[in-house]
């Protein structure tokens, strides 16, 4: 029966090869009457980006959209410029930002580096545009898929611009999709009806035809799946080999993609949790209906005796209500809190101190210098090893986590709930909070006090790329100029200390050469900031950060800038204030400053923020600029809109440059950046695309309140809640 129904699609294969080329009419209805045919096998077929940056064939989309966290990165050299094709180079960069939203940007060129202000080079193309593609939802998955999308959105120069409906359908190895669509291009692609079929006869084989509205084209793909790739990328190689087009001298043209997660931490890589037996409690909920009623155990005499075979006596629980210090217990030593103690030592943590209350709950206080990419991480891993500790007692625990002993965040739970959790995989009963004081529990007893780290006087060194560039100008598709940033910080005493940021030239492209256009962004050796800064976290959920020193951006300027954060009980709302008062160094002229106010609103469930800051910016520009964020385990796209004294769009990403637990500090620390970022915009709007990297910026800085401080944005209840089961994948990974 297999050979019976194989032979039957080479058969139907042959027949659309043959009717392709004859029959435009007719390889346009078959596709449209196939997108409502049955599915007859539940074959998933592979989709790969276009040479236009969307996912689909050649030159035609399909309704299919990259996964969420999924990105991909394009090169082909088919070039489409002034009515006809010809080789050049087109870079591609897509991603998936929701689970039924992509975006891509897209350079298109003649030539890599050629002038284009010279005579010898009129007529060369060199365009920067942005994609966008949208599958509507609530569509059952056996039927068909339908999407939305435009190419080349809003610039000055729309030498691309299309916008187009398109549905899909996969029926046995095949995928049919048709659709209309609108453009002003010269060679008539995707200016009118369009289809196109992809038939996958093999994992890695894809037999790719379809009508752009223009021409009919037809070629092949050949994909490396992740498994053959140590599952970090797949990578596909497409060739364009038969077009009918009169547009062009040539009919084989090609494309290389590449296709990564952007992280491997993302929500939808975590088992999903079992619902609780009982409602999960609310944030404000007193602890009074969770009593503990167990006690911590003591080694009367024997200290290597197991958990389960220490016994405490009355007498030891009353005596211990009575102690509010740190104590030696000699013979008696707290075997369980000690050995916690220690546990979370080796780990890595700073400002360590477990003790019992006299509530008997476990209580931990700590700072986390490893797991710089997520605090969540080195959540997971403490509160993890408490359960270790009291495998066998219901205790409520208290995990307090601070930076520079500045109170951030509080997890409370019960031991047992939290084991369940672990073992079962339901979801724990926990209360957590941004404002929370260690004068709750009163007459604590302290383990012991062992050597310990203190986070304060230990330099800690950040390095990461200092980059500059531009992209697609008439002096070039890539230009760059590169450094290496070394950000050392010394903690001094409690929210201070002092930062030196410093960075060594590496290698510019020609034109970021002294002397050349973009020589005034080039990156130059020697010290770019040197700041003091003291942090405070006060009441109702305000925190603030000055800063004093030297700022150096082009110029040299000294003076402060103050950021003033408040963020609401779940930290869904967060309102932030920030100014800066500066002056030159070296002469005497007008300040330099700026000010500026933003909301933001975290839809933690879906990894999404939505930011809007306003004001005066650096350069003097006032006005606003509204910012979507989209967060992927560790990493984060966004996509921007500025109306200051322009209008622009970009798309930024920001990407950890550190293992997911850095070095242990002991006398000093070495790590990579945490958040490496780089934002690629246009100016729309205008009739001219003229460059423009000055409007609706302010200087950045390694210290900040939302990097150093508010785990870049994510130190909230709402966070955490929505994020339980990386806490357990944390645990079981580095426990």
């Amino acid at each position: 029966m297999g050979t019976v129904l194989y032979g039957f699609k080479a058969i139907h294969l042959n027949y659309l090869v043959d009717n392709v080329i004859n029959n435009k009419t007719a390889f346009a209805t078959v596709c449209v009457l196939s997108t409502t045919s049955l599915s007859a096998t539940e074959q998933s077929i592979t989709h790969e980006v276009a040479y236009n940056g969307f996912t689909g064939l050649f030159n035609t989309p399909s309704a299919e959209v990259l996964k969420a966290g999924e990105a991909n990165i394009g090169y082909t050299n088919q070039l489409e410029n002034k009515g006809s094709y010809a080789d050049g180079h087109n870079f591609t960069f897509s991603a998936g930002l929701l689970e039924n939203l992509e975006v891509a940007g897209r350079i298109t060129a003649s030539s890599m580096n050629d002038n284009l202000f010279s005579y010898e080079n009129k007529g060369q193309i060199r365009d920067l545009s942005f994609n966008a593609k949208y599958q509507l939802p609530y569509i059952p998955e056996d039927w068909f898929s339908i999407a939305l999308g435009a190419k080349d959105i809003g610039g000055a120069a729309n030498n691309y611009e299309a916008y187009y409906l398109v549905a899909s359908k996969e029926w046995w190895d095949f995928r049919f999709s048709a659709g209309v669509s609108h453009s002003d291009t010269l060679t008539g692609q995707l200016d009118g009806a369009f289809a196109g079929i992809e038939y996958q006869p093999l994992s890695w084989l894809s037999i790719l035809a379809e009508h752009d509205a223009e021409a009919f084209n037809m070629g092949a793909r050949i994909t490396i799946p992740k498994k053959y790739l140590y599952n970090f990328a797949s990578i596909s190689i497409n060739s364009r080999l038969y077009s009918n087009t009169d547009l062009s001298e040539k009919d084989n043209y090609w494309g290389v993609n590449v296709n990564i997660p952007l992280s491997d931490e993302a929500q939808a890589n975590y088992t999903k949790l079992k619902p609780a037996p009982r409602p999960v409690q609310d944030i404000a909920a007193t602890s009074t209906n969770i009593k503990s009623k167990a006690t911590v155990t003591t080694l009367p005499s024997n200290i290597n005796a197991s958990p389960a075979q220490q016994t405490p006596s009355a007498n030891q629980i009353s005596n211990a209500k009575n102690v509010t210090k740190s104590i030696s217990y000699g013979n008696n030593k707290n075997y369980q809190l000690d050995s916690l103690q220690n546990s979370l030592i080796n780990d890595g943590f700073e400002n360590i101190r477990v003790g019992i209350s006299e509530a008997n709950n476990i209580i931990v206080e700590f700072e986390n210098s490893v797991f710089n990419r997520n605090e969540i991480d080195a959540i997971g891993l403490v509160i993890g090893r408490i359960t270790e500790h009291f495998t066998e007692q219901d205790n409520e625990f208290i995990v307090r986590l601070s930076k520079l002993d500045t109170a951030l965040l509080q997890v409370k739970g019960k031991i047992d709930n939290y084991q369940r959790f672990l073992e079962e995989n339901i979801t724990p009963d926990l209360q957590i909070s941004n404002q929370f004081s260690n004068k709750e529990e009163t007459n604590i007893i302290w383990a012991e006090s062992t050597e310990n780290s203190s986070p304060y006087l230990v330099p800690r060194v950040t390095f990461s790329p200092s980059y500059a560039a531009h992209y697609a100008t008439e002096l070039g598709v890539w230009d760059y100029s590169l450094a290496v940033q070394a950000d050392l910080n010394i903690p001094i005493w409690k929210g201070a200390g002092i930062n030196l940021t410093g960075q060594v030239h590496v290698t510019d492209s020609d034109d970021f050469e002294k002397g050349e256009a973009f020589s005034s962004r080039r990156k130059e050796t020697g010290l770019t900031r040197a700041v003091a800064y003291q942090t405070f976290a006060l009441p109702y959920g305000f925190y603030n950060q000055t800063q004093f020193g030297l700022f150096q951006d082009y110029f040299d300027y000294i003076g402060l800038t103050n950021e003033t954060a408040w963020l609401s009980p779940a930290g869904r709302h967060k309102l932030k204030a920030k100014f800066a008062v500066l002056e030159y160094k070296d002469y005497d002229t007008r300040k330099r400053d700026y000010a500026l106010a933003s909301y933001r609103y975290l839809w933690a469930e879906q990894d999404l923020s939505f930011h809007i800051t306003g004001g005066r910016f650096w350069n003097d520009d006032n006005g606003y600029k509204l910012e979507a964020k989209f967060w992927f385990g560790d990493a984060n796209l966004s996509l921007i809109y500025s109306n200051t004294d322009v209008q622009k769009v970009g798309l930024a990403f920001s990407v950890p440059l550190s293992p997911r637990k850095d070095m242990t500090a002991g006398d000093w620390q070495i790590k990579g950046d945490n958040s490496w970022s780089q934002t690629v915009s246009t100016v729309v709007g205008n009739d001219v695309n003229l460059i423009n990297t000055t409007s609706a910026t302010t200087p950045t800085s390694s210290i900040d309140l939302d990097k150093t401080f508010l785990n870049q944005d994510r130190m909230s209840s709402s966070y955490v809640y929505a994020h339980l089961a990386r806490l357990k994948e944390a645990f079981e990974t580095y426990k």
